[in-house]
């Protein structure tokens, strides 16, 4: 049996502005007490009704589906003028008691069909969601300090990320946020210092964890937010810091004058293939070593005479 996306409604319940630009709005739905789990960093993706529409139109995907994706090829198939919108998140946090999920909406300027449903969003507002699931976890790689840096987008993933950490832990945050009002409470029982970025002032993330001063030992780094940003920071912290390629976990959550509904740019397209790539390596790596210790094994089965 194969693991497909659950596909389901959730219902507004709350609606709270928490920043100047960012909504939180909660949702409850059949499927969440069964989907939620108890870890950081849950992705899904919210289905918005198009114009006209009350309940946007879900897709039925088939129950075996070895690589969770049957529900997108259903997605593509109803027709465009009543295909929902889709759009990714990152859940904030869910309140099992309640079985409550908050989701946060950056109301960026741009007009946006999540951005316009957030700032519009009312009790009993229905959306589709698509997942969560652990298939896409992304676990944090081990280390004894650890980077997290994004934008608005990022600051979910970020906020449950260190609310995962232990006691002990040690994390430096940088955050980039339009200015002071959008900063916002991030707690954790490890050690973080959580450095704030306002573009308002000129402000870039890429350039202010370069102009940073990183602790001594070995380090790991967790990225997301506009693409070409995560693309500067990965590269940076790899080439000029020293920190290993699968020490960097990174997530390019959006494109700067681009949606997610239009096509790959030529860097989109130039970054994946470096990036196919480099699995590529790291895949060989993996298999040479099974081989040798394939190899020492039978050696060792040789020398013992069986």
């Amino acid at each position: 049996m194969g693991q497909a996306l659950t596909v389901s409604y959730v219902q507004v319940v709350g609606v709270e502005r928490i920043t100047p630009r960012t909504a939180r709005v909660t949702f409850t739905g059949d499927a969440l007490a069964e989907l939620m789990e108890d870890r950081p960093d849950q992705q899904m993706k919210l289905c918005f009704p198009r114009a006209g529409q009350g309940v946007p139109r879900l897709p039925e995907p088939e129950a075996d589906d070895t690589y969770g994706m049957r529900w997108y090829e259903a997605y593509l198939a109803i027709p465009e003028p009543e295909r929902p919108l889709l759009r990714s998140f990152t859940v904030r946090g869910y309140d099992r008691r309640l079985d409550v999920m908050a989701v946060d909406f950056v109301l960026h300027g741009d007009g946006g069909p999540a951005a316009r449903w957030g700032r519009d969003a009312r009790p009993g507002d229905v959306l589709g969601m698509v997942g969560p699931s652990s298939l896409y976890a992304r676990p944090l790689p081990a280390a004894d300090w650890l980077l997290l840096a994004g934008d608005e987008t990022a600051l979910p993933a970020i906020g449950t990320l260190l609310e995962s950490l232990p006691a002990g832990a040690r994390a430096l945050v940088w955050a980039e946020v339009a200015d002071a009002a959008e900063e916002r409470p991030l707690v954790s029982d490890g050690e973080v210092s959580v450095h704030w970025v306002h573009r308002e002032r000129g402000g870039s993330l890429p350039d202010a964890v370069r102009a940073a001063r990183l602790p001594a030992g070995s380090g790991a780094a967790w990225l997301a937010g506009e693409a070409a940003a995560v693309r500067a920071l990965r590269r940076h912290l790899v080439e000029e810091r020293g920190l290993a390629r699968k020490a960097v976990e990174f997530s390019g959550y959006w494109r700067r004058s681009l949606t997610q509904d239009d096509a790959p740019t030529e860097e989109d397209l130039a970054w994946a293939k470096e990036q196919a790539k480099e699995q590529a390596k790291e895949q060989a790596k993996e298999q040479a070593k099974e081989q040798a210790k394939e190899q020492a094994k039978e050696q060792a089965k040789e020398q013992a005479g069986e």
